[in-house]
């Protein structure tokens, strides 16, 4: 195929881009409707702005289509921007017919709808008479968009629609919003109508790129920059490799491949994925950079199986990694805790260590180095609360280490993590002061705190995810006024979340006490199975203070220095 022939640019207004009785097709494997009210109020500001200015025009990005024929269009990228455009339209379409339901000149506003209808919408053949719609939709969302939105018809149960769905419900509903309250002042359908005909239809400007067939329009992603959330990672990615191959049997190969992988570590999750894969061999990989760093490695087919291999072979660990129910982990009884306490940790950066010292090293070690981050991450980010942004580059270089046979050995592998390894002393000081939220998201930390304490000093084991106690308060959450003599109200707010006044307790009895006295708690806690509820009895203390809650903190601290320190410190 000649370079001349490969694509044609133009650009256009929108009306100028669905005009002359131009259709757009999204293909069916597209994926499915995804913005969210971000982009549509980012849409909706621009169209109020250019409204009050109509010299102004707005550049929307580039649109690239494979040309059917001269009138029909499929949507390679760019199903995004114009179905909400076409869903923002739908609403001044439904805005125009509720005036004149209203008795606001009705047979005008009418008309105004319907002539808008034409123009952006669908129009009806002039021998057949059927309505032909300008824009459909992919497989999942289609029926929805014609048989609802075009309609004006709203869904008996939203919220029983599948999820891509009920955001383009959800798009027409806020629309919906903002043109009421738009025209709420004045309700004036010619204003409505100009929103739609003028702001729309000719401010917004599109480049369209036309490209012959599909397999080319692959070379042109990486020149786009296109308004808002157009390919994914994953998109982009995928598109660039298929346009490496050349023949069917490598393409359908791939297809079948790539369908596996995503099956395995999802389609969001995708680029995560591969900026670890990559963060094994190159120290810092920023997500911006994926696309380019691919292009870079990959030149032609064989390029591209290789790669897909390589993530083949690191697909289930890092599927496997964020979910301690994996079946993995049924045959590696000594991992599957440690899994659990890193995703309670909710952090990431460790994954290029995991596939490394999952590749590198025998069943019992990985065991060891899943426990010593565990450690790590906990020392240096759930009590000191130091920048994770620090980790990458250390996580990098040991993991490195490790594919690299010069860490061959837990041991090792703790040498290569000691610039995050935080010290006894401030771990400790740290600990201390720590406060938790146990009412929010940090309940789940606090039950593993909590529950690493209670087994330690009780020597019980304790399963956080299975044990049947709650966090009980000690000064309550909502303290009444019996408390303030011992414990002064001013010291409330920043006491009831420490650590230190905090402890576990069978559901039955924390119900029971509620907001009750401390004199009352004591007893309850006398009779608890909890160690830590006891110790708190065995004080012999006629009151709670903060200076004990302080104590007991620092306690708890002491505690905590020798239950997560490394085994190789």
């Amino acid at each position: 195929m000649a370079k001349s022939n490969l694509l044609s640019t133009s650009t256009f207004t929108l009306l100028e881009l669905i005009g002359n009785g131009r259709s757009y097709q999204v293909p069916p494997y597209q994926r499915d409707y995804s913005w969210t009210e971000e982009q549509w109020e980012d849409l909706w500001l621009d169209l109020a702005e250019l409204a009050d200015d109509p010299d102004a025009i707005h550049y929307m990005g580039a649109i690239v289509v494979e040309e059917r024929s001269d009138r029909l269009f499929s949507i390679i990228d760019g199903q995004q921007r114009l179905a909400t455009l076409s869903v923002c339209l739908l609403a001044v379409i439904a805005e125009l017919h509720e005036l004149a339901g209203r008795g606001v000149a009705p047979t005008d506003n009418r008309q105004r709808a319907e002539a808008l209808r034409a123009r952006f919408i669908g129009e009806r053949d002039p021998a057949s008479l059927l309505e032909s719609s300008k824009l459909s939709l992919n497989a999942v969302d289609d029926a929805f968009y014609q048989d609802y939105l075009v309609q004006l018809r709203a869904p008996l149960n939203p919220r029983a629609l599948p999820k891509s769905n009920r955001l383009l419900f959800d798009c027409y509903t806020y629309f919906r919003r903002q043109v009421a309250a738009r025209v709420a002042a004045n309700p004036d359908g010619e204003r409505v109508a100009r929103l739609a005909s003028e702001t729309a239809g000719r401010q917004l400007m599109f480049i369209r790129i036309s490209v012959d067939d599909e397999l080319n329009a692959y070379t042109v992603f990486e020149t786009l920059n296109a308004r808002g959330l157009e390919l994914s990672a994953t998109d982009l990615l995928k598109n660039y490799l298929f346009s490496r191959l050349r023949t069917e049997s490598d393409l359908a190969s791939l297809q079948r491949r790539w369908q596996s992988l995503l099956k395995t570590v999802g389609q969001e999750r995708f680029p995560e994925f591969l900026r670890y894969h990559l963060q094994c061999e190159l120290p810092r990989v920023r997500s911006q950079r994926l696309f380019k760093l691919v292009r870079v490695r990959v030149r032609d087919g064989a390029d591209v199986f290789a790669l897909i291999e390589e993530l083949e072979r690191r697909a289930e660990v890092f599927a496997a990694l964020f979910d301690p129910a994996h079946a993995y982990w049924i045959d590696r009884k000594d991992s599957a805790p440690h899994i659990r306490d890193l995703n309670l940790l909710k952090l990431r950066q460790m994954t290029p260590l995991v596939f490394a010292a999952w590749e590198c090293l025998d069943e019992a070690d990985f065991a060891r180095v899943l426990k010593l981050l565990v450690v790590v991450l906990f020392r240096y980010s759930a009590v000191s609360g130091l920048n994770t942004n620090a980790l990458e580059l250390v996580f990098h270089d040991a993991a490195k280490a490790v594919l690299d046979g010069k860490a061959q050995r837990p041991a090792q592998v703790f040498d290569m993590l000691r610039p995050i390894y935080v010290d006894d002393e401030r771990f400790r000081e740290d600990f201390e002061r720590l406060s938790p939220d146990a009412s929010r998201q940090g309940k789940k930390l606090v039950r593993y705190i909590l529950g690493r304490l209670e087994a330690d000093a009780s020597g019980r084991a304790f399963d956080p995810e299975t044990d049947p106690g709650s966090i009980e308060h000690v000064l309550p959450e909502n303290p009444d006024s019996t408390w303030e003599e011992s414990f002064p109200m001013e010291h409330w707010e920043r006491s009831i979340e420490r650590l230190g006044n905090l402890t576990l307790l069978e559901s039955a009895l924390n119900r029971q006490l509620g907001n009750g006295n401390f004199s009352t708690k004591v007893a309850a806690y006398r009779s608890s199975r909890y160690y830590l509820s006891q110790q708190i009895a065995e004080m012999q203390i006629a009151e709670w203070t903060p200076r004990q809650v302080a104590e007991r903190q620092r306690l708890m601290a002491l505690r905590a220095v020798h239950l997560w320190r490394a085994d190789f410190a």
